[in-house]
């Protein structure tokens, strides 16, 4: 019998349905989704500590004291200095605490609005009681489709995670990271698939290293860290008064790792960076301004030796030249990149994104200097002709046959080829023109095994050329900047303005 993604207890429709009821509200007062949900994330914090504060049994003070009480009793008329004053006052807070509250702004402008949230919404429900967590991530998904928003972009699908968190299996001896962690999708789901498998022969010091930072990330944007934490927090993978916080605030790309990782799983951001400056890293195989690229890179140094990782990837890192082609000749070499799963389009929320996720592993070099890639198996979730035993729909692919295929915890040798599942060695991808992992396996082929397409697809072609063009427009830029005398500026004031 086929695995299935598992999925866990569901959340409760009906408070689903009043959040996004009053999110609606608030949009018609100008008010974003996104920025709703950064003032529910807040509000859902002050009330647990509210519920946690007055248990009869083991009660618990994380605030220090009763925020929810103040803001209940607060007239209207001084509801919102009242509320600013306790976000200013807990975001200097040392540890998790701090972090929930960081930079927090009340984005409300309305008493009557900000008063209706907190009486007729948040303080209806017993938080410590109800699957908040899973509400909250249905109210995500829900929101990252709103094309206004930009949401989107910080929220990977959770059937995709949860298909990549089953075939990597987390561990009770993991330590799990994202570096570019969004809301916590992937910590989240690695999170509750260990909770699922938890074996009954757990050690107190193993139990003591789950409970101090297993699970960690990064989050570039203010606001989406919060809202990281929080998810964290309603799903019991931290607490709001843990003195270390899973979550850091920053660029993951600036410095070496100082914390490695035997699990990453992760969807970095796509594009170049805002600037025209490359990173450079010691321990970087080479330089340039493509995100995606040097997340790779990262992830390399990121890993302890013998960790694994899967990476959320657009694919244009399988055919640019360039530094592109560097990357992937030293990932193949330095990486065991084993497996490749081809992702149909449209699951996104940009529509038209082609994108596909890499999994591979960090072994011991080799002692011969041989590459650590033997072969990579190429799952092909793309190509609309190839014959399938289930409907699949791009809004909602079924993953289970990918599952199935990748055999989790077996010997890859036990792998069987199928018109949607095939392998290459190594030698046979070095041999490609710029080590082009682009690989369509669902096309027939026209032989036994051949790996170039029998004719020319102009559409991939046009793909690479535009690739490689953007890289080295990149570069020429980057070298003119170089050039360029100091306090010259011959680009105009814009260029100017964004020195």
């Amino acid at each position: 019998m086929n695995p299935t993604v598992s999925s866990r207890p569901g959340y409760d429709q009906a408070l689903l349905d009043r959040l996004w009821n009053y999110a609606n509200v608030l949009r018609d007062n100008g008010i974003s989704g996104l920025e709703f949900i950064e003032q529910l994330s807040s509000l859902i914090v002050l009330k647990r500590a509210h519920e946690q504060r007055q248990r009869p049994l083991n009660g618990q003070d994380v605030l220090g004291f009763d925020a929810w009480e103040q803001l209940t009793w607060t007239k209207r008329d001084r509801l919102i200095p009242a509320y600013q004053q306790i976000l200013d006052l807990l975001a200097v807070r040392p540890g998790t605490l701090g972090l929930l509250f960081r930079r927090a702004q009340n984005r409300i402008p309305d008493p009557a609005l900000l008063h209706r949230l907190i009486v007729d919404v948040v303080d209806r429900y017993q938080w410590s009681s109800v699957d908040i967590g899973a509400a909250f991530e249905a109210l995500l998904a829900r929101m990252s489709t709103d094309a206004k928003t930009g949401a989107g972009q910080y929220f990977t699908p959770r059937p995709l995670i949860e298909a990549i968190v089953q075939c990597m299996q987390p561990g009770i001896d993991d330590t799990v990271t994202d570096p570019a962690c969004g809301t916590g999708g992937f910590l989240i789901k690695a999170f509750d698939y260990l909770v699922d498998h938890f074996p009954s022969d757990v050690t107190a010091a193993q139990r003591k290293r789950l409970d101090q930072g297993a699970f960690f990330g990064t989050e570039l944007v203010d606001a989406t860290a919060r809202l990281a934490t929080t998810n964290l927090v309603l799903h019991g993978v931290t607490r709001a008064d843990e003195t270390n916080p899973c979550i850091t605030v920053g660029d993951s790309l600036a410095r070496p790792p100082v914390r490695r990782a035997t699990l990453v799983l992760t969807n970095p951001p796509f594009g170049r960076s805002s600037t025209s400056e490359k990173i450079y890293r010691e321990d970087f195989w080479t330089l340039t301004t493509s995100r995606q690229l040097n997340f790779l890179q990262h992830i390399h140094s990121l890993l302890e030796t013998d960790g694994r990782a899967a990476v959320v990837v657009p694919d244009s890192v399988l055919f640019e030249g360039g530094p592109g082609e560097l990357v992937r000749r030293r990932l193949l070499s330095a990486c065991d990149v084993h497996t490749l799963l081809r992702l149909p389009t449209g699951i996104f929320y940009a529509g038209g994104l082609k994108a596909s996720v890499l999994f591979f592993d960090k072994p011991e070099p080799r002692p011969d200097g041989s590459p650590s890639t033997t072969r990579l198996w190429v799952y092909d979730l793309r190509s609309p002709h190839t014959p399938t035993a289930k409907p699949m729909t791009q809004a909602s692919p079924d993953y289970s046959d990918f599952v199935f295929a990748y055999r989790p915890g077996r010997p890859r040798s036990e792998r069987v080829e199928t018109p949607r599942f095939r392998s290459f060695t190594v030698q046979d991808l070095f041999a490609r023109h710029a080590v082009n992992l682009d690989l369509q396996v669902a096309e027939p082929p026209p032989g036994p095994f051949a790996l170039e397409e029998p004719e020319v697809d102009l559409h991939r072609m046009a793909q690479e050329i535009t690739a490689e063009l953007g890289a080295a427009l990149a570069e020429f830029a980057s070298l003119a900047e170089a050039l360029r005398p100091y306090g010259v500026h011959t680009d105009g004031p814009d260029r100017e303005a964004e020195r």
